[in-house]
C-alpha cells in the first residue's frame, strides 16, 4: 500500500527553520541589540580620547565626564525606571533610541567644529566660547548616556521577558546571548573606530561615528517595530500605580452615594474648598516640584524591600574594584612594563573568558538551578581572585606601604615633584611623554630596566580566570531581577539597580583619586578582592534565605524548578 505523501508544511526542512529564525522576534531583538550595543562602545570609547586630545592631553574633561554621568545615573536612575515603567513599551524603546542617536550624531558635529575651529575659538570672548563647546560637549554626551540607560532598562529588563514568555530556559539562552554580544563588541567596537582614528583624524572619526548612529538609529527604530508586532504580548503593559488610582477614583464615587446630610456636608466642604483656587494651585505646584524626589524616595524603598534585595547588593558590590580592564588597570599594567599590544592580547583573552561564563551559566542553571548557579559562580571568581591577592607579595610587585599614598595629592598641593602616577594607555602615545616603569620615568635613549613580570602576570591571570565567575554571576543576578520583580515596578527597580552600580563604581575612583601612586595599587588590590568577597557573602545570605538547609545540595532540574518559583525567594521562608 503507497504511503501518502508527506506534507511539506510539517516538516519545513533546514531553509525553513533558518528563515524561520532569522526572521523570529528574538533574532531581531538580537541583531538591534548588537546595533545598538556596537554604536555604544564606539561612542564611550571615543568620546574619552576626544575629551583628552581637546584639552591638551589632559584627563580633566575625561575625569568631569566621568563624573557627570556617574552621578546623573546615581541621582536619576529611579526617575528613569519609573517613566519606563508608567510608559507604553514601545513609546519608551522608540523615544530613547531617538534621544540616544541625535545626542551622540549632535554631539560628534559639535566636537568636528571644535577640532577644526579650536585655535579661534579660544580667541574668543577669552576664550569663554571654547569652555561652553566643552560644557555642551558633556551635557549632550551625558544626555546620550542617561538615554541609553532607559534602553538598557526597558530593553535588556523587559522586553526580553516578555519575548521569552513563560519559558525560563528561553529566558536564561536570551540573556546569555546578550551577554556574549556585549563581550564582543566590548573588544571590537574600541577596535574598529581606534583604527579610523589612527590612519585617519578625530575629525574623521566624529564624522564617522555621527553617520554610523544616523543610519543605525533608522534600523533599530524598524528592528523595535518588527518585534513589537511579532510578540503581541509587548502591547500589554500591567501598571499596578494606574489601577490603584483607578480604585481610587471608584471609592471616591461610592462614598458620595451616601446618605442626604452627609451629601450636604460633603457639599458644603466641597464648596468651602473652590473658593480659595490659588490655594489648589500652590499645592498642585509644590506637589509636581516635589514628584521626582518622591519618586526617588519610593524607588529606593521598593528596592530594598525586594526579595532579591541582597543579590542586587551583591553586584552592586563588585563594582567597586581595580580588578578590571579599565584606564586604571591598563595603566597600572604599562607603568610595570608590559607593552600596548600585550594588553590587547589580554583584553581579547578576558572577552573569551567572559563569554566561557555565559556558556558556564547556562549550563549551571540547567544542572543547579538559577540560585546556586549564582553561589558556584561567586566560589569560582574568589577562588581566581587568590592569584591577585598572591601577586601583591611577589617579585615585581611596586608594593610599599611605607610611601604615603596621599603622597602624590601634596606633592601637588605643595608644588614640588610629584611621584609618577598611574596613567592610562593612551596617554603615553598622544603626549609623547617619557614612559613610567615600575615607578621609575625612564629618559629618551636609555634602556629600561628589567622588571619582573610575575607579580603583574599573576594579576592579570587572576583577573582574567575571575570572569567567568563575574559574568556568570551577572547572569545569575539579572535573571533573579526578571523573575521575581512584579511587571509594574521592573522599570524602578532596575533603574535603581543602576544607581547602586554606579555609586559603588564611582567609590572606586574616588578610591583611585586618595592613592593614585603605583606603590598602593597592590593595596587597591586587598581592597578590591575585600568589596568583592562582601557582594557574595550578601548573596550567599539570600541565598541561604531563598532554599534554607538545602542551599548545597544540587536537584534535577524538575525539582531545581520549584525551588526556583518567586515565592520561595520569600525572607520568611529561611
Amino acid at each position: 500500500m503507497p504511503r501518502p505523501a508527506a506534507d511539506p508544511q510539517s516538516h519545513p526542512g533546514c531553509c525553513g527553520s533558518c528563515t524561520s529564525y532569522f526572521t523570529s522576534a528574538k533574532f531581531l531583538l538580537y541583531l538591534g541589540h548588537s546595533l545598538s550595543t556596537w554604536g555604544d562602545r564606539m561612542w564611550h570609547f571615543a568620546v574619552s580620547v576626544f575629551l583628552v586630545e581637546l584639552y591638551g592631553n589632559s584627563l580633566l574633561l575625561t575625569a568631569v565626564y566621568g563624573l557627570v554621568v556617574a552621578g546623573s545615573v546615581l541621582l536619576l536612575g529611579a526617575i528613569i525606571g519609573d517613566w519606563v515603567d508608567k510608559t507604553s513599551r514601545l513609546k519608551v524603546a522608540q523615544t530613547s533610541l531617538i534621544v540616544q542617536n541625535v545626542s551622540v550624531i549632535f554631539c560628534g558635529i559639535l566636537l568636528m567644529i571644535v577640532f577644526l575651529y579650536k585655535a579661534q575659538l579660544l580667541t574668543m570672548y577669552h576664550g569663554w566660547l571654547l569652555t561652553l563647546c566643552y560644557i555642551l560637549v558633556i551635557t549632550i554626551a551625558n544626555t546620550a548616556n542617561l538615554a541609553s540607560t532607559a534602553t538598557a532598562i526597558t530593553i535588556q529588563r523587559d522586553w526580553v521577558v516578555v519575548v521569552a514568555g513563560e519559558n525560563r530556559s528561553k529566558l536564561a539562552d536570551m540573556n546569555a546571548t546578550i551577554r556574549r554580544i556585549d563581550q564582543l563588541t566590548n573588544i571590537l567596537a574600541p577596535m574598529a573606530v581606534g583604527q579610523i582614528m589612527t590612519f585617519g583624524s578625530p575629525v574623521i572619526g566624529c564624522g564617522f561615528i555621527s553617520g554610523w548612529n544616523l543610519i543605525s538609529m533608522c534600523v533599530e527604530y524598524a528592528l523595535l517595530w518588527k518585534v513589537y508586532q511579532k510578540t503581541p504580548a509587548l502591547a500589554h503593559k500591567m501598571n499596578l500605580k494606574v489601577e490603584e488610582s483607578e480604585l481610587k477614583q471608584l471609592n471616591i464615587q461610592k462614598e458620595s452615594e451616601l446618605k442626604p446630610t452627609e451629601g450636604a456636608q460633603l457639599m458644603e466642604e466641597k464648596d468651602a474648598r473652590v473658593f480659595d483656587p490659588k490655594q489648589e494651585e500652590n499645592v498642585s505646584c509644590l506637589s509636581r516640584m516635589a514628584e521626582p524626589f518622591v519618586t526617588f524616595r519610593d524607588g529606593w524603598v521598593a528596592y530594598y524591600n525586594q526579595s532579591v534585595f541582597l543579590a542586587g547588593m551583591g553586584l552592586a558590590f563588585l563594582y567597586m574594584t581595580v580588578l578590571g580592564f579599565d584606564c586604571i588597570t591598563t595603566g597600572y599594567a604599562y607603568t610595570q612594563g608590559l607593552s600596548g599590544s600585550t594588553l590587547s592580547l589580554l583584553m581579547g583573552a578576558s572577552a573569551i573568558t567572559g563569554i566561557m561564563g555565559t556558556v558556564a551559566f547556562t549550563w549551571l542553571r540547567r544542572k543547579c538551578g538559577l540560585v546556586r548557579t549564582g553561589l558556584i559562580s561567586g566560589v569560582a571568581q574568589l577562588s581566581s581572585l587568590v592569584l591577585c591577592v598572591i601577586s601583591v607579595f611577589m617579585p615585581g610587585s611596586p608594593l610599599d606601604l611605607t610611601v604615603s599614598p596621599f603622597a602624590d595629592i601634596s606633592a601637588r598641593l605643595f608644588e614640588s615633584d610629584p611621584l609618577p602616577t598611574m596613567v592610562p594607555l593612551e596617554v603615553p602615545f598622544t603626549t609623547g611623554m617619557p614612559p613610567v616603569v615600575n615607578g621609575s620615568t625612564l629618559e629618551p635613549g636609555l634602556a629600561p630596566t628589567s622588571v619582573p613580570l610575575v607579580s603583574v602576570s599573576l594579576l592579570f591571570a587572576g583577573v582574567i580566570a575571575a570572569r567567568v565567575g563575574l559574568w556568570s554571576f551577572d547572569l545569575t543576578v539579572t535573571q533573579l531581577l526578571q523573575e521575581n520583580v512584579i511587571e509594574s515596578e521592573r522599570g524602578i527597580i532596575n533603574g535603581v539597580q543602576n544607581s547602586m552600580n554606579y555609586l559603588l563604581d564611582l567609590l572606586h575612583f574616588i578610591m583611585v583619586i586618595l592613592a593614585p601612586n603605583p606603590e598602593a595599587f597592590g593595596l587597591l588590590v586587598l581592597i578590591s578582592v575585600s568589596f568583592v568577597a562582601i557582594g557574595h557573602i550578601m548573596y550567599f545570605w539570600f541565598a541561604q534565605k531563598t532554599l534554607g538547609k538545602n542551599v548545597f545540595l544540587c536537584h534535577t532540574p524538575e525539582q531545581k524548578f520549584v525551588a526556583d518559583q518567586p515565592a520561595s525567594c520569600d525572607a520568611s521562608s529561611a
